[in-house]
């Protein structure tokens, strides 16, 4: 019998030869050729969850942008617990998650972790009417409760070794916002919940407080599958450097925490109480003012609660009056006639604030444009931009709340002012009038969720990057 040869063109038998040398694609690729990244995520305050315009929350903006660093889009899937949520990363039924991670050992054990991008503390939380433990000697006997497989739940097997009375229960059902809840209600008597976690939820639990520490500050990080394609998790790498590196990350830890690392137990209950007496005078002015300049009607609210703590009869020794404090030169520009009506007053408000959103410089994005706008709103424009020149000049990024916030308390010093256009300001106070105003917004978001119930909301969504 007589062989055949047929004849294979070079450029075939080339990808014949690469087929076999390079074999499947890498994971990278397929990402990036799928055009989606999935990630596993559990919904909580520090996390993800569904704000008034879609879902938002820190650990959801940092995966959005890794999204849009490598093309694709963004699909959430949420296990139903935290078990559940390592076990979908080890079987790679997802490419990470991304839910507030403590770096441990155990855990080490199961998936690989990225380098680090927030640091937080485990801390005993416990209701102010209850006894406040010293140690966690002075828990056994009470109701500990604590969401199961969390680390702590593997910190509190450690304190066991010396403490063997210790006992709690473990809740696979619930998120640790969800125990701050019940703890807050003396439903049950401590749990144990990070540092990030507490502060934000105090906000509207104003109740809790903190015991005592049982970490010193522990490394969050994303979650990736072990195994020999080092391509996907390379890049995460990779992008989670380039953000600290540009202080993109900075900026990101700073509009989710940078206003609420201060916290007024009194101040809190106040405002709880003008939500439900003050708030409803006003509340359909708020709306219709900010619908018609296309204002979040709560960010403007909260703006009337900062300037007048809702009080249409309110005046100042400087002269400014009204629900917004608005000054004289403001109120015969905006052609109001009487400061002290609320609906003038409101709606004059919400036409000035709309005015300096949009005379804050185009290059800056959303929310700094806002944060930048309220604080045009309290200091002026001029004063503003005196600040974000001298940001550059002091190599920050004049576009970023963060860096310019940092800045804004020198145009009280003669050696910075006496450079400037407009001269003397009192820099410091913009700072804590833009925070106390993210605070009241924040806080009345909250409470009127409250008031209306859970939405039914999907098990997983998928969305185009970027979303910021």
């Amino acid at each position: 019998m007589t062989l055949r040869f047929i004849p294979i063109s070079i450029a075939v038998l080339s990808s014949i030869i690469l087929y076999f040398m390079i074999g499947e694609p890498s994971l990278l690729k397929q990402v990036k050729n799928d055009g989606e990244i999935v990630v596993a995520m559990r919904k909580s305050p520090t996390t993800y969850y569904e704000g008034a315009d879609g879902p938002t929350g820190f650990e959801y903006d940092l995966a959005s942008q890794f999204a849009e660093y490598l093309g694709v889009k963004l699909k959430i899937v949420e296990p139903l617990n935290l078990s559940e949520l390592f076990q979908a990363v080890q079987n790679s039924d997802v490419h990470f998650a991304a839910a507030g991670l403590t770096v441990t050992e155990p855990r080490k054990q199961w998936v690989r972790f990225t380098t680090p991008y927030q640091e937080v503390t485990q801390q005993l939380v416990y209701q102010s009417d209850m006894i406040k433990p010293r140690s966690a000697k002075d828990l056994p006997g009470f109701h500990i409760e604590v969401v199961a497989d969390s680390s702590h739940v593997e910190r509190l097997r450690e304190i066991k070794k010396t403490v063997p009375d210790l006992e709690w229960e473990e809740n696979n059902e619930i998120s640790s916002d969800e125990l701050l809840y019940m703890v807050a209600e003396q439903l049950v008597d401590y749990t144990v919940a990070d540092s990030n976690e507490f502060v934000l939820n105090q906000r509207f639990y104003p109740e809790l407080r903190v015991a005592f520490n049982l970490t010193k500050p522990q490394k969050i990080a994303w979650a990736f599958p072990k195994g020999t394609d080092d391509s996907l998790f390379n890049e995460a790498l990779r992008f989670l450097k380039k953000i600290k590196k540009n202080g993109e990350l900075d900026g990101l830890i700073e509009r989710y925490y940078g206003h609420v690392s201060k916290f007024d137990y009194v101040g809190t209950r106040i405002y709880e109480r003008h939500i439900q007496t003050k708030l409803p005078k006003f509340q359909e002015m708020f709306q219709q003012a900010a619908e018609k300049y296309n204002i979040d009607w709560k960010l403007l609210a909260a703006i009337g609660y900062q300037e007048s703590n809702w009080n249409s009869r309110a005046r100042s020794p400087t002269g400014v009056r009204g629900i917004m404090m608005l000054t004289q030169n403001t109120a015969r520009f905006l052609k109001i006639k009487n400061r002290m009506d609320p609906k003038q007053s409101i709606f004059g408000g919400a036409r000035y604030f709309s005015n300096l959103v949009k005379r804050i410089p185009q290059q800056i994005k959303e929310p700094e444009r806002i944060w930048m706008a309220l604080a045009a709103y309290n200091i002026g424009l001029g004063h503003l931009e005196d600040a974000r020149v001298i940001t550059e000049s002091r190599g920050g990024n004049p576009d970023l709340w963060n860096d310019v916030k940092d800045n804004l308390p020198l145009l009280a010093q003669k050696k910075w002012y006496k450079k400037t256009k407009h001269g003397y300001a009192r820099g410091w106070e913009p700072v804590s009038y833009v925070e106390n105003i993210r605070r009241y917004y924040e806080a009345l978001v909250f409470f009127i969720e409250q008031a209306e119930g859970p939405k039914e909301e999907p098990n997983a969504l998928s969305v185009d990057s970027p979303t910021l």
